[in-house]
């Protein structure tokens, strides 16, 4: 947010001229349909008065901006507890959000800033604006596209800690009628965790994009939305009947009768659609012609294990450990992650479970790691994920002493992230092989044989030497998301960019193509755990690709089944064949869209 309000003019409009429909477009980021009443929300922008303060009361102001600072601290806490349920890829982003709010809020930087600036008898709320203005203007300068998007951030925390010097509280969305429809210039992810989805049918924005946080909290709430949708807020009155159409991207105010009718269908058809989907659960994810392809399950927290479970899924695989290091300041021990994770791995029943080793750095924060993180020009391409667990052995080995304790709990798997060199892999397998002797002369209980040790393939580098990967790894998971950000330099957070981050651009086909294709020739398995793999539209192309396990949020898990079973694998392999040979990305996914159509 911007410490200076925006102004919004909203035209004076006869009767005649207010009951008019009006069709705004967007960026659908969130599908279904959502229809009711208005709820125009005004900008959380706090008022900032600036005025000189007497020498007598500096010591009392900044006693008032400790108090603020601390409230912001308690009311990020508050979120993030209420957010701990989220699944899938929203409830990791969310909680590297609130986590990065709160290391700016006990940053030095900020607060001796600000204490300095009050320390020349400047009131605290001018302090504080003045300060944070000159930390986001600094990130702003910065070449690195994800360190520039901080700018954001930091105003953000900015406007919380003036809310609480000015007593204004967040007026949030306690007071909206059941089905309102939220609409606002912008909604910070923070404020999409506060949304009631038993009050809240769904939302439109002005500003935001397709892949940034807020449009990921809303995919996870299952609550349509519609971001960039200029003009919005001056075009709606409160309690007008709105529909937001989160699939075709679409906000129509004062819908006419027959606009009204057809969506209201639609919803109809919808429920019906998730209904048939529910009853797949118990059906194998088969095609026509008899092909069997495993849909296993991405997890994040431990309370994922049950939702994992009711829709299906065949296993994990995916199991992000980064839940066990975030939000605290101390580390975790071998003893503790061996608990959560047996715990998670029982709760399975006996199907497999991948457990990704460490994958902090970048965009991902933990401040229990900070000091062996360093500081960076460009996190993205720094010290995280294996970089910093082979930087730092002693992590690796804690962590690899719990997994493979934890295979005593069910068949588990071993999975390296940010992988690059046959070396890498080599000495990772070294620290594994190691404390696997170790446990062993302690006779510590673990699985019988060494689990299988797995690499990620999500950088150019890996995927074009997978062929070599393959000699020595015992199994791929390719990544989607970071392999298309690297292949494209897109941060696909970044608005300005974010409409080039695109799965069917051809150097990021062929590959996945060729990793794929290395990891089978050498008769090795390959999944695909990526975005893309819990994507219905993208399954007739791993699937025609050779690829025959896919892991995804559980949510997407019965639609991305009922696409495998309406497929005919031989009829997807050619699809992939002639793909291949095709060299622009409109032409590439026109004809998967054909495909799609007629199944």
């Amino acid at each position: 947010m911007k410490t200076e309000p925006r102004k919004t003019h909203v035209a004076k409009r006869t009767p005649k001229a207010e009951n008019k429909e009006r069709v705004f477009e967007g960026l659908g980021v969130s599908p279904g349909v959502a229809i009711g009443p208005a709820h125009p929300r005004e900008g959380e922008v706090a008022r900032v008065p600036e005025y000189s303060v007497a020498a007598a009361k500096v010591e009392a102001e900044i006693e008032r901006l400790e108090k603020a600072i601390a409230k912001a601290v308690r009311q990020l806490e508050k979120i993030r507890r209420k957010s701990a349920g989220f699944h899938g890829a929203s409830g990791e982003e969310l909680g590297f959000l609130l986590e990065a709010h709160l290391q700016m809020l006990s940053s030095r930087r900020l607060r001796e800033g600000v204490i300095a600036r009050i320390a020349k008898r400047l009131n605290a709320e001018a302090a504080v604006a003045r300060e944070i203005e000159a930390i986001a203007e600094a990130f702003s300068e910065l070449d690195d596209a994800y360190l520039r998007s901080r700018a954001s951030e930091i105003r953000e925390v900015g406007q919380r800690i003036l809310r609480n010097l000015n007593q204004r509280g967040f007026s949030g969305f306690g007071d909206l009628n059941v089905s309102s429809v939220v609409v606002a210039e912008e909604i910070t992810p923070a404020d999409t965790a506060l949304m009631d989805p038993a009050k809240v049918a769904g939302f439109a924005c002005a500003l935001g994009g397709a892949e940034g946080h807020t449009a990921i909290m809303a995919r996870s709430l299952g609550l349509p939305a519609v971001l960039g949708a200029a003009g919005i807020v001056a075009g709606v009155e409160p309690g007008s009947p709105i529909i937001v159409d989160g699939t075709e991207g679409l906000v129509i105010v004062n819908p006419t009768k027959k606009r009204l009718t057809a969506y209201r269908k639609r919803q109809a058809e919808q429920a019906k659609e998730v209904k048939a989907l529910n009853r797949l659960r118990k059906l194998p994810a088969e095609t026509r012609d008899g092909t069997r392809v495993q849909l296993q399950a991405n997890l994040e927290l431990p309370r994922e294990v049950g939702q994992a479970t009711a829709v299906g899924a065949e296993g994990v695989g995916l199991l992000r450990t980064e839940f066990l290091y975030m939000n605290r300041n101390d580390l975790p021990d071998e003893n503790e992650q061996t608990e959560v994770l047996s715990d998670m791995v029982a709760g399975l029943a006996g199907k497999a479970v991948t457990i990704r080793t460490l994958d902090i750095g970048g965009e991902k924060l933990a401040s229990a790691l900070g000091g062996r993180l360093g500081a960076c020009a460009n996190p993205a391409l720094g010290v995280r994920a294996i970089r910093l667990s082979l930087r730092a052995p002693e992590l690796l080995e804690t962590q690899f002493a719990a997994i493979l304790r934890t295979g005593a709990a069910g068949p588990i798997r071993i999975l390296l992230p940010l992988i690059t060199s046959v070396e890498e892999l080599r000495e990772a397998r070294a620290i594994l092989l190691k404390v696997w002797r170790r446990l062993k002369r302690r006779k510590v209980r673990m699985a019988k044989t060494l689990p299988p040790l797995g690499v990620m393939i999500e950088v150019p580098g890996a995927a074009l030497s997978a062929d070599a990967l393959a000699r020595e790894a015992d199994f791929f998971a390719v990544g989607t998301n970071d392999l298309i950000m690297y292949t494209l330099a897109i941060d696909r957070s970044e608005e300005q960019v974010a409409h080039l981050y695109n799965p069917l651009h051809p150097a990021v086909f062929r590959l996945i193509h060729f990793a794929v294709d290395a990891g089978l020739r050498a008769g090795k398995s390959v999944s695909v755990c990526g975005e893309i793999a819990g994507d219905p539209r993208y399954t007739p192309l791993l699937i025609g690709l050779g690829v025959r396990e896919l892991s995804m949020g559980p949510k997407a898990l019965a639609r991305v089944k009922d696409r495998v079973r309406r497929l005919d694998s031989a009829a997807a392999a050619r699809l992939a064949s002639e793909i291949s040979m095709l060299s622009d990305a409109a032409e590439i996914a026109r004809l998967l869209d054909f495909f799609n159509e007629r199944l």
